[in-house]
């Protein structure tokens, strides 16, 4: 690598700061070196985390001329790769200036925020960290061609994205979501509870479970056996499980697949035709911030 963070000077926004690494690095290879890349951008080591209770921390200076950067060495091996890309995030934003302690310390839930922090600066530069993370070590010109790939959404796509780009699966359906064309979302699950949801609410619409909830008992969780680390067969699912349906109107339909995992965790992908799903009438802006509707507004009135 010959790339430097003085290449990075003029770069401010998560995106700005991958999109000039990747033009720097255009032969970065997959998965992202992200250790030997801090190395180059002036963190002087990467090391075990002590303090109990965080998944990572980077010590740096108010004026961050060089930096530390830890992780939890308890975690597995694609969880700490995005925390100290979340770090080093922290690290490059010029916004983000580290405590009085001269420290960022990041919880584990840090590092699954996604949107928020318009009133919050804590929560701003946490969810800043996660899309430059997110970013960089998945970057979009190349992921956006492997989520294309196949005919329909589908886990074991999924698992071997993540694989290939050495994150974690739940990790990559964040980004797969986006980037897919169909309508899709993902359902972390465990012990029968829906922990958390992804989806891109501009293509797929809230779901009718909340948070904490058990999982439906016509999911295809339930209806059928899985066994551990198989992805089941795709099945159609009736909308009404997961979704609000308005009474008199024919829904499109709902496919379900469903990915056993340890501890009690289950990954449940929720997919919807692209076709069908248009023809629907989706509040685009119901989830959005005030801001972000009137940046919406702003853009499409041009």
């Amino acid at each position: 690598m010959n790339i430097t963070r003085m290449d990075l000077a003029d770069a401010g926004s998560p995106e700005r700061l991958v999109l000039e690494i990747l033009k720097l690095e255009p032969q970065l290879p997959i998965p992202v070196p992200i250790e030997e890349l801090c190395l180059r951008l002036d963190i002087h080591e990467i090391v075990p985390l002590t303090t109990q209770g965080y998944e990572g921390g980077l010590i740096t200076t108010p004026e961050k001329f060089n930096g530390s950067i830890l992780f939890n060495k308890a975690s597995p091996t694609e969880r700490r790769r995005f925390t100290i890309a979340h770090e080093l995030g922290h690290f490059l934003i010029p916004s983000h200036v580290p405590s009085a302690e001269g420290r960022f310390l990041c919880k584990l839930q840090d590092m699954r925020k996604l949107k928020g922090g318009e009133s919050d600066r804590r929560l701003k530069m946490e969810v800043e960290a996660n899309r430059f993370a997110s970013q960089l070590l998945m970057p979009p010109p190349k992921f956006r061609m492997d989520v294309a790939f196949g005919k329909d959404p589908d886990i074991r796509q999924l698992s071997l994205i993540a694989k290939k780009y050495d994150v974690s699966k739940e990790a990559a359906g964040r980004a797969y979501v986006r980037f897919r064309e169909e309508p899709v979302g993902i359902v972390v699950t465990q012990n029968g509870k829906v922990l958390r949801d992804y989806r891109d609410s501009l293509k797929f619409p809230r779901l009718a479970i909340p948070t904490g909830a058990l999982v439906p008992a016509h999911s295809l969780l339930h209806r059928r056996k899985h066994e551990m680390g198989v992805p089941s067969d795709i099945d159609e699912t009736d909308a009404g499980v997961w979704l609000p349906v308005e009474r008199g109107r024919q829904p499109a339909p709902l496919y379900e697949q469903v990915l056993l995992q340890r501890q009690g965790y289950a990954l449940i992908m929720l997919s919807r035709d692209a076709v069908a799903a248009d023809e629907e009438d989706v509040d685009e802006e119901a989830e959005m911030t005030s801001a972000e509707r009137l940046k919406r507004r702003l853009f499409s009135d041009r």
